[in-house]
């Protein structure tokens, strides 16, 4: 895990008898990081150090620029850096409808809210800067030449010899392992679901007095509005729309950007590739679930695979193995699962790692990592935390031997 800001870069290097593999899982950082392309840059030097020039795979996970912002950041330096495959979401598939139709939305999502940014600006700069804040999660719109999230995705399928789309409840071997995927959903009420239901919440409870970001309903469908110069032109209401100005609602759309965009967010979080890599037929699990909400989550528990011997294999029997988890989203309220997640990570050498930068997380008024969500962390790995802000424990928790300590910084 680099410890390069708010954002995710992992680095797995695999070793078995036909030799060493190495897997680059994301490869970003929020916008708005101090230096963030001499960060970029530095990181992308010692992957390039570390394997030899050469990548068996790259998995980006969603659009966000927070994982993906690397490839355009340091073009130059991975110039050198070949890539076997590029593993991709199926919502990245241009040949793929469902995808098509989902990348049109977002694409028209995205020019609304940079629309309403702009109107904004003159009568409200902070909700304008808020705006283009979320803006900035797709690197902005590109319209000054600056690269977008989609330059960067364009980078990773141009690099990559190969790309496998992947879809939810496949399974495939690689590097020397097994390689699960769980998400993104196809059920697009499940990839809508961002957030915990109110009455029965999946997640691990926000304490008095703690906010988290939330969704509200989309803005009216253009099927529904009238532009204002056709309104004038009606007979029924021209006058009316004229003389009276103050009954007009033109402008009350810009109240709903707001909702929109945050619904952007959580939409593209929830298409985040997830992954199980299964070491040996059996064996821990490492469980790389990018962004994914509760929609997501939940999902898994309806995919089923067969083991080697044939015999069913359920997302629950992952989650039991996974001695490794990448916490998703920094820590955030809504990408833990408590019953149908972490409850579930029973592996008695769990490690947890938390790619957070609680400074940048508190500018954006983000409470990363939830502190119900990181206590509940702290009991299940018996203290094995790895931190992106603080690093590793330094000193041995009660709760492990010496010996249990030692294999932990062993590793």
């Amino acid at each position: 895990m680099y410890r390069h800001g708010l954002g995710d870069c992992f680095l797995l290097t695999v070793t078995d008898g036909a030799g060493t593999h190495h897997v680059l899982v994301d490869f970003g950082v929020l916008l708005g990081t101090p230096d963030a392309m001499a960060i970029m840059r530095e990181v992308a030097a010692d992957v390039v150090g570390v394997t030899g020039g050469h990548l068996d795979a790259v998995v980006a996970t969603h659009e966000h620029w927070d994982h993906i912002s690397g490839f355009a950041q340091a073009e130059d330096v991975l110039a050198g850096l070949t890539v076997g495959e590029a593993w991709l979401a199926w919502t990245e598939n241009p040949h793929d409808e469902q995808a098509k139709a989902l990348g049109e939305r977002r694409r028209t999502a995205l020019r609304a809210i940079d629309e309403a940014a702009r109107a904004l600006r003159a009568v409200d700069a902070d909700r304008a800067t808020r705006l283009e804040g979320l803006l900035g999660f797709y690197g902005g719109l590109g319209a000054d030449g600056r690269p977008t999230t989609a330059t960067a995705f364009q980078h990773v399928k141009d690099v990559a010899a190969r790309i496998r789309y992947l879809e939810p409840g496949t399974a495939f071997p690689a590097l020397g392992l097994r390689v699960f995927v769980l998400g993104p959903p196809r059920d697009p009420k499940m990839i809508k679901k961002s957030d915990p239901s109110r009455a029965h919440p999946e997640v691990y409870e926000l304490l008095e007095g703690e906010a988290a970001l939330g969704a509200a309903p989309e803005p009216f469908d253009a099927s529904f509005r009238v532009d204002p110069e056709a309104a004038r032109a009606y007979a029924l209401i021209g006058d009316a729309y004229q003389a009276q100005g103050w009954r007009r609602i033109d402008d009350d759309w810009l109240g709903t950007a707001d909702d929109l965009a945050l619904r952007l967010d959580s939409d593209t979080n929830n298409t985040s590739v997830v992954l199980a890599f299964e070491l040996g037929e059996g064996g821990p699990v490492l469980l790389f679930p990018g962004d994914a909400q509760v929609g997501s989550w939940l999902s898994w528990s309806t995919l089923e695979w067969q083991s080697a011997n044939g015999h069913p294999l359920r997302s629950a029997d992952l989650l039991a193995r996974t001695a490794l988890y990448k916490v998703g989203h920094h820590g955030s309220h809504n990408a833990t699962l408590r019953a149908q997640g972490l409850e579930l990570m029973t592996s008695p050498d769990l490690v947890a790692m938390i790619p957070v930068d609680r400074v940048m997380a508190a500018r954006q008024k983000w409470n990363m990592p939830l502190p119900s969500l990181l206590r509940r962390l702290e009991e299940r790995t018996r203290g094995r935390i790895l931190d992106a802000q603080l690093g590793r424990p330094a000193a041995k928790p009660d709760a492990l031997t010496a010996a249990e300590w030692d294999v932990f910084l062993a590793h």
